[in-house]
């Protein structure tokens, strides 16, 4: 089987670009807190397009990451709907 022949500048502007992707420290907010019934959940949100990245900072000692994060998402979508 032939390899089809490919420029170099083609793929050195392929690779350029897929360099540019954002990530999501671009679109971070201001930290905020939420008070929850087992204590503060310091929350990192992000566009309101993003809350599936909405993330748990800091979180009480009681409280599960997965938990913390839920908290976070829940915020995220209480801001973007409000």
């Amino acid at each position: 089987m032939k390899v089809p022949y490919v420029p170099a500048a083609v793929i050195l502007s392929a690779l350029a670009v897929a360099g540019c992707a954002p990530s999501p420290a671009d679109y971070e907010t201001t930290p905020v807190q939420v008070k929850t019934a087992q204590g503060v959940v310091t929350c990192q949100l992000y566009t309101p397009e993003r809350v599936l990245w909405d993330r748990a900072i800091d979180r009480p000692n009681s409280m599960s990451v997965q938990q913390g994060d839920a908290v976070c998402r829940a915020e995220g979508e209480r801001r973007k709907n409000s």
